[in-house]
């Protein structure tokens, strides 16, 4: 194991020098991450896990056991990556072009999925790129996202719906008395709906 002040790497997992890994970061068992990928600080990546070339990870993210974080994708700061997820970037997938050959890197272009801040994708739940995950949206385990999740949803199914609205805590936001309101039962801080949006109230 590679153990300093900076990062932790478990002799197993397959890390480039190429990519940048922020300080306080751990890679554990049999995790790979490819070239050119740019980690930030206090990152988790857990065994088994897969983050291709080129990705970005703002600071605090967790990616969880035998996670795909396929490039190009980007996850901002504290994203959550359940076990299990997949991050799609193919929208056209095929082995061979329609001429029978092989396709290689140069017949296709990837697609990344986006999630930002603070989001949460649940175990074994599929994004299907390019979307784009909202800031602290959540979305259940076993989902499938085909399309855009806004700010603050939870999605669940296949494919995936909205059902209700999360806080930066996570949990589910309750109605307020007042309409297009709702609250944080945790925090107790309130949110305001307004065109199948979700804002937070400011003081």
């Amino acid at each position: 194991m590679t153990e300093n002040s900076r990062v932790r790497i478990v002799d197993s997992a397959d890390v480039s020098p190429d990519a940048v890994i922020g300080d306080g970061s751990s890679i554990w068992h049999l995790a790979q991450v490819r070239e050119g990928v740019q980690m930030g600080q206090n990152c988790i990546v857990g065994r088994g896990a897969y983050v291709g070339t080129g990705v970005t990870m703002g600071d605090n993210c967790k990616v969880q056991n035998y996670a795909l974080v396929y490039e190009p994708a980007k996850l901002a700061d504290g994203v959550f990556i359940g076990p299990a997820v997949v991050l799609t970037n193919d929208t056209y997938p095929r082995a061979i072009n329609a001429d029978g050959t092989l396709k290689s890197a140069h017949d296709w272009e990837p697609v990344g999925v986006t999630i930002e801040r603070g989001a949460s994708i649940g175990a074994r739940a599929t994004c299907v790129a390019p979307v784009t995950i909202g800031a602290w949206a959540t979305v259940a385990a076993g989902a499938v996202v085909v399309k855009n999740v806004p700010a603050h949803a939870l999605v669940v199914g296949v494919p995936a719906r909205r059902i209700g609205w999360v806080g930066e805590a996570g949990v589910p936001l309750t109605p307020d008395e007042t309409p297009n309101v709702w609250v944080c039962p945790i925090t107790g801080d309130r949110y305001i709906e307004s065109a199948g949006t979700l804002s937070k109230e400011t003081v």
